[in-house]
């Protein structure tokens, strides 16, 4: 049975990251969002209070920890700044985790405690222009060349695809449409041929980098092969249930932090000789905000709960990424309602959750997609 209160490991998480996001993000979030300036210098101070590696095993130079503390640590630094909780989030779940789970020993004693320390940015590259979310007709490929692979190609929306120092990236070695005509190749930062590219200019989530990977006759060793060839899409498929649970922390912290700035206003704000909050108009709409919160916080729970005991995620993953990036923009968008004028300039957090919280209905498959995950999942049982 799933434990409802928070270990000693997710206490000390999350004041730790209050305190250090009181310092080190706060007084800056606004000007990196107005700049779209991604803060490289952040992240390795994360690396180095255990953030970038909160999954990796401390052999491997992690902190070792489960999904509970995971999803606190994304869950509290998206309530400071949801793009630092975004960024954070597919480091850790996408690029780390796909080494984590698929690479050799050889490959992951190269590159996990490098990823874990966030000597190394990761990045992971599945997502391409035209294909979105239909993988299986990507145009990023690797043709075989003796001991090297030949990758021509190129990859969108890839959230550190300019700073990244090495990508995980999921490239056509078969025929179009197979699902097991792909391969995942980990390919470092100056490999001849590799390079970032465009960098999106973007509605929400500002201060974290979403560009594309290019890839120009880019010569890979096969030994940056991870796992076995063909077997990339399956491999991006689990991993994926991986990071619908990110996402869903991640929104469970944006809403949260829309809910707790909601609260603290309605009680300051003075109409008609009272707070706000003693108005039937507002005080309903924050046992809304708040019923809705609880509800995403238990689905993303269960989910990290299954996750921790190693039981397949694929139906509940979708359901609490699917619900908790909704409740995330109902419960932004109520507060920026709560606020009135207030809430639609930049003098308060509320605006910036409503911009932000839009993604997490897109990112890693949108709100659409999930649906079909979650009836797919619901009709096979």
């Amino acid at each position: 049975m799933m434990n409802f209160e928070l270990n000693e490991n997710q206490l000390m998480i999350a004041q730790m990251i209050r305190d250090f996001g009181a310092k080190e993000i706060t007084p800056f979030r606004k000007d990196w969002d107005d700049q779209q300036y991604f803060p490289l210098e952040l992240f390795k101070k994360l690396g180095e209070l255990g953030l970038m590696g909160v999954l990796v095993p401390a052999e491997y130079g992690g902190s070792g920890f489960g999904y509970f503390e995971y999803v606190t640590a994304i869950a509290e630094l998206a309530k400071l700044d949801p793009a630092i909780g975004l960024s954070m989030a597919a480091h850790n779940s996408l690029c780390t985790g796909h080494i984590m789970m698929f690479g050799s020993e050889e490959q992951k004693k190269k590159y996990l405690p490098k990823l874990a320390s966030c000597e190394f940015l990761g990045a992971w590259g599945l997502t391409e222009p035209n294909t979105g979310s239909d993988a299986g007709n990507m145009r990023t490929v690797a043709v075989n060349d003796g001991d090297h692979y030949i990758i021509n190609g190129a990859k969108n929306f890839i959230t550190h695809g300019y700073s990244c120092d090495v990508a995980v990236v999921i490239a056509r070695t078969g025929e179009i449409g197979d699902s097991h005509g792909m391969t995942a190749f980990v390919i470092e930062k100056g490999t001849p041929g590799f390079r970032g590219g465009r960098k999106e200019d973007k509605l929400g989530m500002r201060a974290s980098e979403t560009a594309e990977l290019i890839f120009e006759d880019c010569k890979v060793h096969k030994s940056q092969v991870l796992g076995e060839v063909g077997n990339g899409f399956i491999q991006s498929m689990k991993i994926l249930d991986g990071g619908r649970i990110s996402i869903a922390a991640l929104s469970l912290g944006i809403a949260e932090g829309a809910l707790e700035e909601a609260i603290q206003y309605s009680k300051e704000r003075q109409q008609f000789n009272q707070p706000i909050s003693r108005f039937q108009g507002i005080s309903f709409k924050l046992a809304d905000m708040a019923t809705q919160v609880e509800a995403a916080r238990l689905l993303t729970f269960k989910a990290a709960d299954l996750k921790n005991r190693g039981q397949k995620v694929t139906l509940e993953g979708a359901q609490a990424k699917y619900y908790a990036s909704e409740v995330a923009v109902s419960v932004a968008n109520e507060a920026v309602q709560i606020f009135g004028g207030y809430g639609f300039t930049k003098d308060y957090p509320v605006e910036k959750y409503y911009r932000d919280a839009k993604l997490c209905t897109i990112g890693e498959g949108t709100s659409e997609i999930q649906k079909i995950v979650i009836s797919r999942e619901v009709l096979r049982k």
